[in-house]
């Protein structure tokens, strides 16, 4: 198959242009990775909504990636639970090479094509739950191994990959190609290709936990209060939906635990 994502940069001479000219350049090439995304909307549809409906029947939703891919994995897994206040199984970033590659470059560790399976049965994975393979390339045997082996045992899978016609995408029941074309920097996908994986797995956690009816209005009415910033945040927020004063609103928000059961017990009071 033909990597886009190895082609040739469309510059030459980055050493000699100047930071202005860098950064210019830059900027027009990251602006062509929304329009890329747009183009497959309908497909990360129908991957959402197969999320979606996993999810809603009681599954998990696991990412498995390798470097820049798997990086990210974590890092939207990790920022639901605060976000959203799930438990941190609900969605769950695997990565190859454990939690030393998230630091570290484990550059072996994506070779193995039976690995990711082994890792994912760590976590009791079953056909209950969701599998999203995510590869710039679409060619990592870790996650191409992963998702093959997913699909022997009956668990649906996913795939977010920037190269047409892939053997990832060839193994995932719903894949994402975003093709956003050559890196500045050729082959260094952790670019333009690191961005693209990143809108779309802001678009799958989101959409989900929206879905899951996690948000109210536009709000994060069940985050963790974990720090003077957030508790200020949902502060103002039960006092928005009742009409207490902040002090008030402050001392409900902290006996409730969250901002939907401030204001769900503020009105059951109100309404008894």
């Amino acid at each position: 198959m033909q990597k886009i994502t190895e082609s040739p940069s469309n510059y030459r001479h980055l050493e000699k242009m100047t930071v202005a000219e860098l950064l210019q350049n830059l900027n027009k090439e990251d602006k062509t990775v929304p329009l890329a995304i747009e183009k497959v909307l309908p497909d990360i549809e129908q991957l959402v909504s197969a999320v979606i409906e996993k999810v809603r029947g009681g599954g998990r939703l696991f990412y498995i990636g390798a470097g820049t891919s798997g990086r990210l994995a974590v890092i939207d897994a990790s920022e639901i639970p605060p976000t959203y206040g799930v438990s941190p199984d609900l969605v769950v970033g695997v990565i190859a090479g454990g939690d030393y590659a998230i630091r570290h470059s484990v550059e072996d560790a994506e070779d193995d094509p039976a690995q990711a399976w082994l890792d994912l049965k760590g976590h009791h994975i079953d056909p209950q739950d969701f599998v999203i393979g995510i590869a710039a390339s679409g060619t990592t045997p870790y996650v191409v191994g992963g998702l093959t082996d997913c699909r022997s045992n009956g668990v649906a899978t996913g795939c977010i990959t920037c190269n047409l016609g892939s053997p990832l995408a060839a193994a995932a029941d719903y894949p994402v190609e975003v093709v956003v074309g050559p890196e500045f920097v050729t082959g260094s996908t952790r670019m333009k290709s690191g961005t693209a994986q990143k809108l779309v797995l802001n678009m799958v956690s989101t959409g989900l936990m929206i879905q899951l009816g996690r948000v109210k209005d536009n709000r994060m009415v069940d985050m963790q209060l974990t720090n003077v910033k957030l508790l200020d945040r949902g502060t103002k927020m039960v006092a928005e939906d009742t009409g207490l004063d902040y002090k008030t609103a402050h001392e409900l928000l902290r006996e409730e635990g969250s901002v939907r059961n401030a204001v769900d017990a503020f009105w059951a009071k109100k309404n008894s």
